[in-house]
């Protein structure tokens, strides 16, 4: 499953640095893993089960900034499946 426009949108967004935010969109679970400037840098999108794990797609994001700060490479790609 590639991320669409509305999902890559809710990814790039700010959540609390260093924690884990679980989220819906459009019928799926999401949980993201943020970094400690509040980007999300993990994705696991899915369905929740009982124990509140999400089972289904895990994708990892690499996101470069140059030395001014500005965001010079972002790229979120399929890791595998999410147990």
């Amino acid at each position: 499953m590639k991320l669409n426009e509305g999902l890559a949108k809710l990814l790039n967004g700010k959540y609390e640095p260093t924690s884990l935010v679980y989220l819906e969109f459009k019928g799926k679970d999401i949980a993201i893993k943020t970094n400690k400037k509040g980007n999300a840098i993990l994705a696991f999108v899915g369905q929740k089960n009982e124990i509140g794990n999400i089972k289904g797609e895990r994708y990892a994001r690499t996101l470069r900034f140059d030395k001014d700060g500005k965001i010079i490479k972002d790229h979120w790609e399929l890791k595998g499946k999410a147990t």
